[in-house]
């Protein structure tokens, strides 16, 4: 059989992802802190990107006086939000690459507007005050060391508190092993355990120790009078304590119950985690993407614009490109030309970002409109395929213009994703439940439950079932522990 090679020619179709398409998706999933980000670093790039300053009263600012000319103050006065959606056709001919059309008209017509929704400037937020934004608060290791630096104690001691202290876990806790400290610090492991008792010794009480049962016991001997019942208890006794099997201790210990129960009510006086109160986590503010107000009986859907610089073509540009066409500059031109594409094509993903965004929460509102007038419980079962057939999009656009976006809410704030998830099954085979929805019933039952005789998960499983919600107990158990909910023998307060 011949091998011979052959050319052939086959129309095809494919879709390309162009750099101007790249930008877009890439501007789509961006929250409004990073676009601004993003912003603020194409107008450093870009010459022909410019703010657009407006007064107290929300007029834009004449531009001033640049190399002698003023600006034409209609040439710069913003388009109407319908015309400025509908693509002219120096747009179109711009979007797909084509260069021989008019650019000084293309300038003096195009004026960038911010968004196509509705935006706000100005909005009321509970800002944290100065004294928790400029206070500095002394962490754990800066205690400790403090308090090390105090002792009398050779530099190996010294060296070795040190190492000890920094392996501390946020809760006090060390982590690292003592032999390898020792070796580190070149000490024996039972001079070395002396050195952990002290540091252990150190306020907070317990910080250092390697797990539950000594840093228990450690505060149990600073008692005074000291309590042998409790130092029993914590010693012997930690499981039955923590399944609050009391009958087992008082039993073992050949004690009254009585006796058992005092004694427990000291131990849970105890700290178990003794680095908790110098834990200093940075509160993070969410600023929401989006405003969702209920005016009369209508939801009004607001984009939060806040800090976004808006974006115009620099009139000074326009100027040397009419200037380079009449003198025939090509090198002018074309560079004018580049940067001009690249900034109309940011400022057209960006405006195609904002629609996008309002669209997407226009259709979650209509379709979860009880959920907004009446909580959490009300949320329907929702995926991303539901929103993409309601405004035409592909699911991944979705996803993205979903992806850490928050909308503030007249029930809280919430992510964009909140809104999609999972249905649980109703016992009659009517409307199907949100999961979500099932998740808070099941808190509200648990915080309304006897603390003496909490609810177990089947027990769960058949009042959501009179409620007319069918689920399995093992996916009780599972909402529980997402929740954060112990178990009910765990739950369980007999004290």
């Amino acid at each position: 059989m011949a091998l011979e090679i052959k050319q052939s020619l086959r129309l095809s179709q494919q879709l390309v992802m162009t750099p101007q398409l790249q930008q877009a998706i890439k501007l789509l999933q961006l929250n409004r802190m990073e676009l601004a980000e993003v912003v603020n670093q194409e107008m450093m790039e870009n010459p022909i990107l410019e703010e657009l300053s407006e007064t107290p009263e929300g007029e834009a600012v004449p531009t001033p006086e640049v190399a002698g000319e003023t600006a034409d103050p209609e040439a710069e006065q913003r388009r109407d939000e319908d015309s400025f959606i509908k693509a002219t056709p120096q747009e179109e001919q711009l979007v797909v690459g084509k260069d021989d059309f008019n650019w000084e008209s293309y300038v003096e017509d195009f004026n960038s507007s911010s968004s196509s929704a509705p935006s706000m400037r100005e909005v009321n937020e509970e800002l944290p005050s100065f004294e928790n934004v400029l206070t500095k608060t002394t962490s754990l290791e800066e205690h400790l060391a403090w308090q090390l630096s105090m002792l009398t104690a050779n530099e190996s001691e010294k060296k070795l508190g040190e190492l000890i202290i920094g392996n501390l876990s946020d809760d006090g806790y060390l982590k690292a092993s003592l032999e390898d400290l020792a070796r580190e610090a070149n000490m024996d492991v039972e001079d070395a355990e002396e050195v952990l008792k002290l540091v252990q010794n150190f306020d907070p009480v317990g910080v250092g120790s390697r797990n539950l049962q000594e840093c228990l016991l450690i505060q149990a001997k600073f008692m005074n009078p000291r309590h042998p019942l409790v130092e029993q208890m914590i010693e012997h006794h930690l499981g039955d304590l923590e399944r609050k099997n009391y009958q087992a201790i008082a039993k073992a210990l050949a004690v009254p119950l009585d006796k058992v129960i005092e004694a427990t009510r000291l131990i849970l006086e105890f700290e178990p985690k003794p680095g908790r109160s110098f834990h200093t986590s940075d509160t993070q503010y969410i600023t929401p993407d989006i405003y969702v107000y209920k005016v009369a009986d209508e939801f009004v859907i607001v984009l939060n614009e806040d800090g976004m610089p808006k974006l115009r073509i620099s009139p000074y540009y326009k100027s040397i490109l009419a200037s380079a066409q009449k003198d025939q500059n090509k090198v002018t031109k074309e560079y004018v030309q580049d940067k001009l594409r690249s900034a109309v094509w940011l400022i057209r993903s960006i405006h195609n970002r904002q629609k996008t965004i309002y669209k997407v929460t226009d259709a979650i509102v209509k379709r979860q409109r009880d959920f907004f007038e009446k909580g959490v419980q009300y949320l329907k079962p929702m995926i991303l395929k539901d929103v993409a057939n309601d405004i035409g999009m592909h699911e991944s656009t979705i996803s993205r213009v979903t992806t850490n976006k928050f909308v503030h809410t007249p029930v809280g704030i919430f992510e964009l994703k909140y809104f999609f998830n999972s249905s649980i099954n109703s016992a009659d085979g009517s409307d199907s439940l949100a999961s979500e929805a099932v998740k808070e019933k099941i808190r509200q039952m648990i915080q309304k439950e006897d603390p003496k005789n909490p609810l177990s998960d089947q027990k769960i499983v058949e009042l959501l079932r009179s409620d007319n919600i069918d689920i399995a107990r093992r996916t009780v158990a599972k909402y529980r522990d997402m929740l954060g909910i112990l178990s009910s023998g765990k739950r369980k307060k007999i004290i």
